[in-house]
């Protein structure tokens, strides 16, 4: 008889023993129960701390559907409108330019909205040496690194008065494209709540869902737990130091980035996850509602948008507040259901949730590499073969 456990722990194991990462763990719940879980390796070979249960990552971009249901509290109060103009919140953001190949930076034809900021259709960019805009918010990414090694504290606001000076990459609205977005959103929320993005998170989400590890900082206490990242080299796997567009994570974060800047545990995400897919509750707190977590799990991307849509983990996909929506199966390569919707990270890990198997999906891994899509399409698949 098929056995999905040890099909899952052999995939996980093999990654191991074979050398492509130094530790991974994996959850799975269904209807809320544990379904699956084992964890192989090493968080942190140096000092020889087991990968675990509570083991705290880096989330990376796992953070931006965190970063949308905060925007979504505050929709649901009447506090925001999705179709606000962002200057509303971060005036810096109102008359930005537009890089055009042939006439240089063009006024934008109109300002960017929240919406834009959660469907990424902002034209907001990430470093990127392959366009003008991608080069210059490489520049001041790095001179804002620069900074904070010489020992400014260069905050949040900081960060995005300086991103809004960049040239978008398209006039707002007209395409898909990966970038700040989730970070501008960040901001937003603090305007509007006059709060640090972290106390606004900590207050509305993290308490509530008891997340207890998971934030922008690992405190002192809990740094035996702390994974550290790897990278493959000739001799291989060696420990990546320093952060990634700016993240650090001693206790004295300034720049509390909603696009890549959380740590979290595999049960503290497992717990933001099954509020989604119960419709906004967590063990009988309401979160969100129920008509709103809908909402976020549906793709909002039109034809023309979609068109650029090009992600190795967004193939088969849409896409809304900040995560993939599975449309079609076998584009995906996936025995998965249509509807399920998640996102992953800079390195390796992975969230999938499924409404209609009911099944949430968690695999934590540090290390960047573009094969991590792979090793989570094998898993799913050994996994969705028990369902």
């Amino acid at each position: 008889m098929y056995n999905y456990r040890e099909t899952m722990d052999r995939i996980i194991r093999q990654e191991v023993e074979q050398g492509r990462v130094m530790g991974a763990s994996a959850l799975v719940l269904k209807e809320g129960q544990e379904f699956y879980y084992n964890a192989f390796g090493m968080a942190d070979g140096e000092r020889k701390i087991p990968m675990a249960r509570d083991t705290i990552i880096r989330l990376y971009s796992m953070s931006k559907p965190i970063t949308a249901a905060a925007v979504m509290v505050l929709a649901e109060r009447g506090e925001v409108d999705l179709w606000d103009p962002v200057s509303r919140y971060l005036p810096c953001f109102a008359g930005q330019k537009v890089w055009s190949d042939t006439l240089g930076e063009i006024p934008a034809e109109r300002e960017n909205t929240l919406y834009d900021l959660l469907n990424m259709t902002s034209g907001i960019t990430y470093p990127d040496d392959g366009t003008v805009p991608g080069r210059r918010m490489g520049q001041v990414v790095s001179g804002l690194i620069a900074r904070s090694r010489q020992g400014e504290r260069v905050d949040t606001q900081e960060y995005l008065r300086h991103i809004a000076g960049v040239p978008l990459c398209f006039q707002p609205g007209e395409s898909w494209h990966y970038g700040f977005s989730a970070d501008v959103l960040g901001g937003v929320v603090e305007a509007v709540s006059g709060k640090s993005f972290g106390a606004f998170l900590k207050e509305e989400l993290f308490a509530p869902l008891e997340m207890e590890d998971t934030g922008f900082f690992v405190p002192e206490e809990k740094k035996g737990r702390f994974a550290q990242i790897y990278e493959l080299s000739g001799e291989g796997l060696r420990p990546i130091s320093g952060g990634h567009l700016g993240e650090y994570f001693g206790e004295d974060v300034a720049f509390e980035s909603g696009g890549a800047g959380l740590v979290s545990t595999l049960d503290d995400y497992c717990h933001f996850a099954s509020m989604l897919l119960d419709g906004g509750t967590y063990r009988g707190r309401r979160i969100l509602g129920r008509k709103t977590v809908d909402f976020m799990r549906r793709n909002h991307l039109n034809p023309q948008q979609k068109q650029t849509l090009n992600l190795d983990s967004t193939k088969g996909y849409g896409y809304g507040c900040m995560m993939r929506v599975l449309e079609d199966v076998g584009r995906a390569g996936l025995n998965a259901s249509p509807g399920e919707f998640g996102w992953d990270g800079w390195t390796g890990n992975y969230v999938a949730i499924d409404p209609v198997e009911k099944v949430i999906f968690l695999y934590f891994v540090q290390r960047p590499c573009d094969n991590m899509l792979a090793i989570t399409r094998r898993l799913r698949m050994a996994l969705y073969g028990a369902l």
